[in-house]
């Protein structure tokens, strides 16, 4: 039903839409800037890191855009490939965290901590062109965000961090004056229960002077639901373990907040001073229930952990900005500070029935980590001329992790804890990196410009643990990543592009880090120190003709980071760890299609890739290799002066890339918007995943285990959003720009 759905909606809308439908008043612009209702956003090419009047200085290589004029339009394509996803009055607005908004997104799927672009793959996260870590990335109100641009071939000024970037823009204005809103969330799901979620945002400016603060509150319940099998079909060493676990989340205080103070000296110039942080209070239990069948009989475990898991990250920055001559050319000068303190103390019961003999025993895991950051980084674009420009910068970041791991075990009779030196460990790791950049663009005649650049990075690092024995690793590498982009005009409707890029995947830091987190007492989650960097080489071709966008790809992966259940050093216990494979190749394709009438809007893709995984030292079984197919549709109907009706829908299909397959998953979202006393309140009601089909699956083969998994998250909900907007000005003034932070992304 789901899958006729959102392909009939797909299928009419990319073959009707074709007919130009020209409604009174509207008109279609192709030229060089943004439609009306944008002059709101400032556009931004690779930073925000110069005031106003450079940040509508485009840079050449993006100048060239089909741009739809609606009211609004979701999708705007970019000549690059880029493409800019609107949020302000959009379906996408209704979300409640800014996870859920970018699983709206087109061509992005989000997925078990995870945001990739389609074709591309892992994606990082930038903040109004500053790169930023998943924490920051999980803090931003959604109220303040104005679009996304999705940028699928980055150039050499955004960190060679991650195969794609997505650039998250926040509202921005230029008049002074106060500006306000509160939003209210009420989220109702019959799988996890009811949570809220309040947010306030604050804006003052006044002069040269301004102000921003916000503040955000979750609370509630969430749930998430794992379902594994593992069987090693040999008959000399058979094994079926039957897993189920699930996480029944308490949101305790789940907060976001932050002030941001920006001062002007000129037009030229300014300074600004940002603090912002979120806590992430953490409650509830988890359950563990696993039955394993070999061949010495039955046995079954039940396990349950009371968590208590509190989380503070805080980060400061502070920017100065000043514009040199009077082309337009700029200096950004910036550093920051991240800090990340974790504890977590949960306490865990564990019941097992082996040969109808019960055994009982608990287990105390208290864990403590800080990570600790600090970075600076200058960037100088310089003008030459109207269509050339040289952009280079420099960057130089310390970071500092340190984890102890401490396991108590005791058992039913005498309730005497006692340390446990298998299951504790003490991690630290210092890492270096310091980096230099150049981007160049320029035309060559009349129907082409072009971007050349390059990034080179040293890396150093020491790593220390005694989980498993002292071991001791430190390294230091360069790396050197070139980039070209060729934009093509063709004609006023014709529009095409080339690029190539190569960019690293480093480890997260607790992907590094062998501390064990228990599940069961056969299954643990532990770090990899000898995990290795993943490189990428990515090429794209593409075509915009009218309103249409082409384009089609090929990405090459060396030592690609992945995942698996890695048997452990008893018979049935099992360690998911993350892993380097061989190589992996990706050939993809996409067509998209946007239109609009003065009631109706709607953006529509279909896309395919072809994805081969290549491993020979963990002993995977290979299987086919077959096309996954993705179909989105974005559809708004708007009844004037009464209401808005919204449907989302999309289907990604099932994958196979050789070393294993994915199960397709496809979510239905419908949503009906009424705005009041002259639009001052606004009242939404979404129903989320209809038909509930998110549910993330599939299957692999490893060390001669056989693995399927089943994971269903908290998609299906209903939810009531009201906002209320005040004060006496349209516009902020203020500006907040960060310094690029890779290793902040890797802090989670």
């Amino acid at each position: 039903m789901k899958f006729l759905i959102v392909v009939v909606i797909s299928i009419y809308c990319l073959i009707f839409s074709s007919i130009e439908v020209k409604a009174q008043g509207v008109k279609n612009n192709r030229d060089k800037s943004y439609v009306e209702e944008d002059k709101l956003i400032e556009k931004t090419t690779l930073s925000e890191s110069a005031p106003d009047s450079i940040a509508k200085d485009q840079d050449h290589n993006q100048l060239n855009e089909v741009v739809i004029k609606s009211n609004p339009s979701l999708l705007k394509y970019g000549a690059n490939g880029t493409i800019d996803v609107n949020v302000t009055g959009t379906v996408l607005a209704t979300s409640s965290s800014v996870n859920e908004l970018l699983s709206r997104v087109p061509n992005v799927v989000v997925a078990e901590g995870q945001i990739s672009v389609l074709g591309k793959g892992e994606a990082i996260i930038y903040l109004n062109g500053i790169l930023i870590n998943y924490e920051r990335f999980a803090a931003i109100p959604v109220s303040q965000i104005a679009k996304i641009e999705v940028i699928s071939n980055p150039s050499s000024k955004y960190d060679a961090e991650g195969k794609a970037v997505v650039n998250i823009i926040t509202k921005q204005n230029i008049e002074s004056g106060i500006m306000g809103s509160a939003s209210q969330h009420v989220t109702v799901s019959k799988f996890a229960g009811t949570s809220t979620n309040t947010l306030l945002d604050f804006n003052y400016s006044k002069g040269k002077f301004s102000f921003i603060t916000n503040y955000g509150l979750q609370l509630g319940k969430g749930r998430e639901l794992l379902y594994t099998t593992r069987t090693r079909p040999n008959p000399d060493e058979y094994m079926k373990s039957v897993l189920t676990t699930d996480w029944r989340r308490e949101y305790n205080n789940y907060s976001n907040f932050g002030f941001g103070l920006q001062y002007t000296f000129s037009e030229k110039s300014y300074v600004s001073l940002a603090y912002s942080g979120n806590i992430e209070d953490l409650g509830g239990k988890v359950e563990s229930r696993n039955s394993i069948t070999n061949n010495t009989g039955n046995s079954f475990y039940a396990t349950d952990i009371a968590k208590n898991d509190v989380l503070l990250n805080q980060f400061v920055n502070l920017n100065y900005n000043l514009i040199t001559d009077p082309k337009g050319s700029s200096l950004f000068i910036g550093t920051q500070y991240s800090n990340y303190n974790g504890t977590v103390r949960d306490f865990i019961e564990e019941n097992s029935l082996v040969d109808e003999n019960n055994i009982q025993k608990y287990l105390k895991n208290n864990v403590g980590s800080t990570i600790n950051i600090v970075a600076a980084q200058a960037d100088y674009s310089k003008k030459i001329k109207e269509n050339t420009k040289l952009e280079m910068g420099a960057k130089y970041s310390y970071a500092t992790i340190k984890s102890g791991t401490d396991f108590l075990i005791a058992n039913a009779y005498d309730m005497i804890f006692e340390p446990n030196d298998e299951l504790s460990s003490d991690f630290k790791y210092n890492e270096k990196i310091a980096a230099a950049y150049f981007t160049f663009g320029s035309t060559l005649g009349e129907k082409v410009n072009f971007s050349v650049g390059a990034r080179a990075e040293k890396t150093n690092y020491d790593l220390y643990t005694n989980a498993n024995g002292i071991q001791k690793f430190g390294r230091s590498y360069g790396n050197f990543f070139p980039n070209v982009l060729l934009n093509f005009d063709f004609s006023e409707d014709w529009k095409g592009h080339f690029s190539y890029v190569s960019r690293i995947t480093r480890p997260r830091y607790q992907a590094l880090n062998p501390y064990v987190i228990y599940q069961d007492p056969f299954t643990t989650i532990e770090g990899n120190p000898n995990l290795l960097p993943e490189k990428v080489h990515a090429f794209e071709i593409g075509t915009m003709y009218k309103k249409f966008d082409f384009k089609i790809g090929y990405t090459y992966k060396i030592d690609p980071i992945s995942g698996a259940a890695l048997r452990g050093d008893t018979p049935n216990s099992y360690i998911l760890r993350s892993l380097n494979l061989e190589k992996e190749h990706t050939f993809f394709t996409s067509l998209s299609r946007s239109f609009n009438v003065k009631w109706w809007n709607s953006t529509n893709t279909v896309s395919m890739n072809l994805t081969k995984a290549i491993d020979d030292f963990y002993e995977y079984a290979t299987g086919p290799v077959k096309p996954q197919i993705y179909l989105y549709s974005n559809n708004t109907v708007t009844i004037p002066d009464l209401f808005k009706v919204q449907l989302l829908a999309w289907y990604l299909g099932d994958k196979s890339y050789g070393l294993r397959s994915d199960n397709s998953r496809s979510t239905v979202t419908l949503g009906i918007e009424r705005n009041f006393f002259k639009d001052a309140l606004k009242l939404n009601f979404t129903a989320n995943d209809i038909f509930y089909k998110f549910m993330v699956s599939g299957d692999y083969e490893v060390g001669q285990t056989q693995i399927y998994y089943h994971r269903t998250y908290t998609t299906n909900y209903f939810k009531l959003i009201a906002t209320y907007s005040f004060g006496n000005s349209k516009k902020t003034n203020y500006k907040k720009t960060e310094i690029e932070q890779s290793e902040n992304n890797r802090a989670r």
